[in-house]
């Protein structure tokens, strides 16, 4: 049985994830504003254009005391968001649904002084060439080539 676009987006939104089973990361060797340099030249190397940059550590540094926390989670941790038209385009004309993957996320994270760079894992299919890419970007990245 073939579930409706809005029912099959609706159910991958639903389904528990386990955050190490679903990415990837690599450590960086340097500094937290190193490694997002690094990404944000990895990213536009590949002639892409960065949408976004969710300060994600920022917030969760500033409104911890208004959710009743003082747990520090992150030093600091940023998720760069962009898409490749051509991957894009080629995923969803192979399935539509492939539309609940995008944009593409890679974060960059300093947990207590170790400094991260990586991304989430994608379905089996069309999605392991978004994957693989995004992959080649974040190694890219961290061992700064």
């Amino acid at each position: 049985m073939k579930l409706p676009l809005g029912a099959l987006l609706l159910s991958l939104l639903a389904a528990p994830l386990a955050a190490q089973d679903h990415m990837v990361s690599y450590a960086y060797d340097g500094s937290f504003e190193d490694a997002t340099f690094a990404v944000e030249n990895a990213i536009i190397g590949k002639g892409l254009v960065i949408d976004y940059v969710s300060h994600t550590g920022e917030m969760l540094n500033r409104t911890a005391a208004d959710v009743g926390s003082d747990v520090e989670i992150f030093k600091a941790a940023d998720i760069f968001l962009f898409c490749s038209a051509v991957l894009s385009r080629k995923v969803m004309e192979a399935d539509p649904a492939n539309i609940a993957h995008c944009p593409y996320g890679i974060f960059v994270t300093d947990t207590k002084g170790e400094v991260a760079i990586g991304y989430r894992t994608y379905p089996e299919g069309p999605m392991q060439e978004v994957q693989a890419f995004l992959d080649e970007i974040v190694k890219s990245a961290a061992d700064g080539s």
